[in-house]
């Protein structure tokens, strides 16, 4: 049987849901309030600090590569100077400031997987056999995942994002704030450094870009990572938002305990069946249980609730 469309599970689910969202909503404004206030008690937090952090290694690299170009003996000097105030309005930009939430969520998550459960944050099972396939385009793409994971967690520890790490809409983000930074004055000189960013930039190559590529090529096969002990948090949530046509960075945040029912909806609308939803669910939040009667909840509801809180944000 069916349960109706306003079953006691589907409320809970629904609100938790629209709590979420809420969360979601205003998690730029609050994040952007946080690391513009030194004095602010939770400043010295360390997702607050490594959004500064990356926002200032992105804003170095742009400097650098300004006074590269205008052929400036003390690049450094010259980063030195702006760089405060570059990450300052780079940090106005609420996508970036999501991206780099989103990227320290990935590895605080990641790393307490592995003090918790002993799931590796680099090398995967499911990572594993993939570079053992027979197929060259699936063992290499899973090796150069295997090198950009490594990668990633030593750039969180120094709290660095490369540029050629960005998102596409990110990365254009960033030089439009940047070019505005520099101002009309440096126009000519900031137009050649992009020229050269951009021609060393390629989405595909990033992380991120590598992940997908790989979710996308395995097609039905990428169901395995589904179970986070397999995948692995990186191509757990790569698949996950895939599936469930939802955007990376908002599955990544989803893990956290803010948005515990988008986590549990998108496991069931990617089909899992309720008991595998629980065993996952359990390895991101072993101290709360999922709602008295989920397992009556079918995939084409909670799939409908998901697109349903999408189209009301788009509205």
């Amino acid at each position: 049987m069916h349960p109706p469309s306003d079953s006691p599970v589907e409320m809970i689910l629904r609100d938790e849901l629209a709590h979420g969202d809420g969360v979601l909503q205003s998690l730029a404004p609050i994040l952007g309030h946080l690391v513009a206030t030194a004095g602010n008690p939770l400043f010295n937090d360390q997702v607050v600090a490594s959004i500064r952090g990356r926002a200032a290694d992105v804003a170095r690299q742009l400097l650098r590569e300004q006074a590269a170009v205008a052929g400036l003996g003390d690049p450094d000097g010259f980063a030195d100077a702006g760089v405060v105030e570059l990450a300052d309005a780079l940090m106005n930009q609420q996508g970036f400031l999501v991206h780099c939430h989103a990227l320290t969520i990935e590895a605080q998550t990641a790393e307490a997987l592995r003090s918790r459960s002993g799931i590796d944050p680099v090398v995967s099972p499911m990572l594993q056999s993939l570079i053992a396939s027979k197929s060259p385009e699936i063992a290499g793409g899973a090796m150069a995942i295997l090198a950009a994971q490594a990668r990633f967690f030593q750039q969180h520890a120094r709290m660095e994002l490369p540029l050629r790490e960005l998102p596409g809409a990110i990365f254009e983000q960033v030089l439009h704030t940047w070019r505005n930074f520099a101002g009309s004055d440096a126009s000519t000189i900031t137009a050649q450094a992009e020229g050269t960013l951009r021609s060393t930039f390629d989405e595909g190559m990033s992380r991120i870009g590598l992940l997908n590529r790989m979710i996308s090529a395995l097609g039905k096969d990428a169901r395995p990572a589904l179970a986070v002990s397999n995948g692995g948090v990186s191509l757990f949530t790569s698949a996950l938002a895939h599936i469930s046509d939802q955007a990376r960075d908002t599955i990544v945040v989803a893990t956290s305990e803010q948005l515990v029912g988008r986590l549990a909806l998108s496991l069931r609308a990617a089909g899992l069946d309720a008991s595998v939803v629980a065993e996952q669910f359990a390895y991101f939040h072993p101290d709360i249980d999922l709602p008295e009667g989920f397992e009556a909840l079918r995939q084409d509801r909670a799939q409908e609730l998901l697109q349903h809180r999408k189209a009301g944000d788009a509205d």
